[in-house]
């Protein structure tokens, strides 16, 4: 990482960290970045199992301006612009943003209600309150913690005062720091802990250099708060479609289902959040 750029002494070059743009290259969009599959296959017709579920959240309906920050390959944007949205995708990778051009140059029936932006998120090169949504999809845990605040605030000075923005982050930062341990201790006993590397973010490569701020429930909502939001933050997890033995399935069910259990085993973090009215916003930047 080029850090000339940076502070260069202690806690303020920690701070302001930030990832270059140049690890997001093609291949990460087309091999380790949520929904890369279903991209492949259907040039962006069809969403990840996540990605519809984020999307359904945000309720885009005719008419409104949304604004998707970290657009990708720019197939959310083109789900907002078929229900007849005016959609702009936003992203800092130069990459991104060639594939969602070519994807959405070749959608022309609806290719006047789309747009795609090189922008940086914490420097959202829009007016205030100009969109009714704003759509953060696995864009939270590749922000420093500086960083996200910064877009947060972005996100909030663009959103209109009854505008929502939307949120998915993955993993579950608890998952992985409290849960996965006792996963991968399960399945090395059962002979398949060669997949369960002891990181686990091992399990995708491509995240190693890039997740930098995974997310609890907890962390998600008070930056949310700090940032000026209120907010609706839960939990959730990939169908859990496996055969197993009464006993297993009672454990599962109890791990997936259960508080405090559930806090650390589901593996996905959604938000849905709002402007607090002036007089209640905690701790705001000034």
């Amino acid at each position: 990482m080029d850090r000339s750029s940076q502070p260069k002494s202690g806690i303020a070059a920690e701070q302001r960290q930030s990832l270059p743009s140049t690890l997001y290259d093609e291949s990460y969009f087309l091999s380790a970045c949520e929904g890369f599959q279903e991209y492949t296959h259907s040039e962006g017709r069809q969403l990840s199992r996540r990605l519809k579920q984020a999307f359904a959240m945000a309720g885009i309906a005719p008419g409104m301006q949304v604004l998707d920050i970290g657009s990708g390959r720019g197939e959310i944007v083109l789900h907002c612009a078929r229900l007849g949205a005016h959609a702009c995708g936003m992203d800092f990778a130069a990459a991104a943003n060639q594939l969602a051009i070519r994807m959405l140059a070749a959608s022309s029936p609806v290719e006047a209600t789309m747009g795609i932006v090189q922008a940086d998120a914490k420097i959202v090169p829009f007016p205030g309150q100009c969109f009714d949504r704003v759509l953060m999809f696995d864009i939270v845990e590749h922000l420093y913690p500086w960083e996200l605040h910064q877009a947060y605030r972005q996100a909030h000075r663009v959103l209109k005062d009854d505008g929502l923005l939307v949120i998915h982050t993955a993993p579950n930062r608890w998952y992985d720091r409290y849960a996965y341990p006792l996963v991968r201790l399960y399945r090395r006993i059962t002979g398949e802990g060669a997949v369960y590397p002891k990181n686990p973010r091992e399990i995708i490569p491509a995240n190693l250099h890039v997740h930098v701020n995974e997310q609890d429930f907890l962390s998600l909502r008070r930056g949310l708060r700090q940032a000026g939001f209120a907010a609706k933050v839960w939990l959730d997890s990939p169908p859990q479609n496996v055969r197993e033995n009464r006993l297993l399935a009672t454990l599962r069910r109890i791990a997936f289902s259960w508080p405090p259990f559930r806090w650390f085993f589901e593996r996905e973090v959604y938000a849905v959040a709002w402007k607090q009215p002036a007089g209640r916003r905690e701790g705001e930047a000034r």
